[in-house]
Formats: C-alpha cells, structure tokens, sequence
C-alpha cells in the first residue's frame, strides 16, 4: 500500500497495539532483570540456553507480531492487508535489494569505523583465533584447519549472506510482521517523514529494557561512556535510518517479506566486524552496524530514502 492510499491514522488501534507490545516486552524484561539480567541469568540448558536468551527469543521479540493479532482480534478489525502475500514474481528486485543490502551497508560502516580507529583493526582474525584456541582447550588438542583462517572468516561471511536470512527469519518475522505490517500502514496517513521518524522513535524505545542491560552496546561491559542513556540514543538513531530503509522495502516490495529479508540478514551479518577487532572498542561508535560510526552506510541510505520518500 502506497502512502498516497493510506486510510486515515486510526490512533485507537495505534494506541491499543503499542499497549501490548511495549507491555509485552517490558514485562519481560521485568522478568529478564530480577532473574540476573543479561550477564548473570540462569542457564535453562547449561552452556547452550540461558533463561534471558529463551525469553528473548520466544517471548519479547515476538511481542509485535502477537500485539499485531491480538490488536485485530480485539477491535475486530478484520484479517484484510495482512502484508504476507510475496508479490515475489513483480517485486522480486526488492527481495534481492534486502538480502545483500545489509552486508554491504556494514561492511561499508565497519570499513570507516576501522579507517578511523585503526587501532582497533587487527588483520589476523583475533576473535576467531580465541574460538578455535577455546576449542582445543576443551578438547584437550590442538585444532588446525586445512585452510587459512581468513577462508573460515569468508565462509562464515558468506553463510551470513546466504543464509542469515532464512535462518534468522522466523525471528525477524516476530518484529516485521508487526512494525512494518501492521504499525507503519497506519502511520502513513501522517505523511512518509512523519511515519518514519515515529517508526524509528517507537521501536528504538522498545528496546531500551535490554539496551539497559548490556544488549547491543554492553559487550565489554556496562561502564561505556553515557552508559546506558549513550546506547539508548544510539540505538534510536538505528532504528531510525535501518527503519526507514526497511520501511521503503515494505512499500516498494508491498508485502512484509522483504523487511523480513532486510532485518533477518542485519542479524546475521552484523556481529562480522568483530571477528577483526583488537581492544575494547566503543560500541557506541562501533564497529558494528549499530554504532554510530558502522551504522554510516545505513545512515546515508536511511536519510536519502527519508528525504526521497518511498517512490524513489
């Protein structure tokens, strides 16, 4: 559905949604944080699942896509426009654009951060060489691959690229299918800029809970400058330009799977600037595609898309 087509803002139903879905998740992360947060929750299986992990997972990025359906149950909206059919064989470049554009967006983010901050650029792959040191530790002998360890690092890429969008999707799926969905169509009626900004605000809030805990920029612990008010308004400014680059395939490819696509290859792509990092840098900053300075490469697709509107 094109802005121009869109109904008028139904902000009872707006209202309605967000209610169940910062519910929802905020309730959840109640639970994650009196149970030992992020760091400290307790394993469900020991050394695979965590309790924080599993709820995560299976309860608060779900929460969109629950509040979607429940919020047309409730209101008895009907189950038209749900975005689910692939319109595939007509927007097929769409797909396409949201299975490779995100990796090409973090490397080119992850490519600045490390032109920046050299200093944390290390070429020999250090995160990859302590994964394989902690494996021949626990199997008590060394583990040597048959090839150089930068072809592991481009098969791992290449994985993410093939297949982090098939193998992320049923997760991705939980967020899309009620942001880009259900929330965004009734926001239009407020004009592509003004949609998109709240879009961006809106979910970039949503995920304050976990910010908070150490999700995202917490990775070397919670004492990061501005913690955690620094990650919050850096996550908000993601939400915003990924956002407005998923919210475009959402009407350009008029269906919500190339949104899935888009978010569920960011997930799976994101982490590869790591596998190059010496130190403890600001994830704030990056090199991760949420940082700032990774996240430029969505930043300039984000803002032209916002500027251009969605028929560009």
């Amino acid at each position: 559905m094109s802005p121009s087509e869109s109904p008028p803002a139904d902000w009872r139903r707006v209202g309605i949604y967000l209610l169940l879905t910062y519910g929802i998740s905020w309730s959840v992360a109640g639970v994650i944080y009196r149970t030992g947060g992020l760091l400290h929750s307790p394993p469900v299986v020991p050394g695979v699942l965590t309790l924080a992990t599993l709820l995560l997972a299976g309860v608060y990025m779900p929460a969109p896509a629950v509040a979607h359906l429940l919020t047309r149950w409730m209101t008895r909206e009907g189950w038209q426009d749900l975005g689910l059919r692939p319109r595939l064989r007509e927007r097929w470049p769409y797909w396409v654009l949201a299975w490779v554009g995100p990796a090409a967006l973090t490397v080119a983010g992850g490519a600045l951060y490390f032109v920046l901050f050299p200093e944390h650029f290390d070429p020999s792959l250090p995160t990859l060489q302590a994964l394989l040191a902690e494996a021949s530790q626990r199997t008590g002998q060394p583990l040597r691959l048959p090839f150089p360890l930068w072809v592991l690092a481009l098969i791992q890429a290449l994985q993410a690229v093939l297949l982090g969008p098939l193998l992320n999707g049923p997760f991705a799926f939980g967020e899309e299918f009620g942001w880009r969905a259900y929330l965004q169509p009734k926001l239009l009626a407020l004009g592509w800029r003004r949609a998109m900004l709240l879009m961006g605000l809106i979910w970039g809030v949503w995920h304050a809970p976990v910010i908070a805990m150490g999700h995202n920029y917490g990775l070397y612990g919670l004492d990061y400058p501005g913690a955690p008010w620094s990650g919050i308004l850096a996550m908000i400014g993601f939400t915003f330009v990924v956002g407005t680059f998923l919210g475009w395939l959402a009407v350009r490819g008029g269906s919500v799977w190339p949104p899935v696509i888009g978010h569920a290859g960011l997930n799976a792509i994101g982490g590869l600037p790591l596998l190059f990092v010496a130190g403890e840098p600001n994830l704030v900053l990056g090199p991760l595609p949420f940082g700032l300075i990774g996240a430029a490469g969505f930043t300039l697709v984000g803002l032209w898309l916002f500027w251009r509107g969605p028929e560009s």
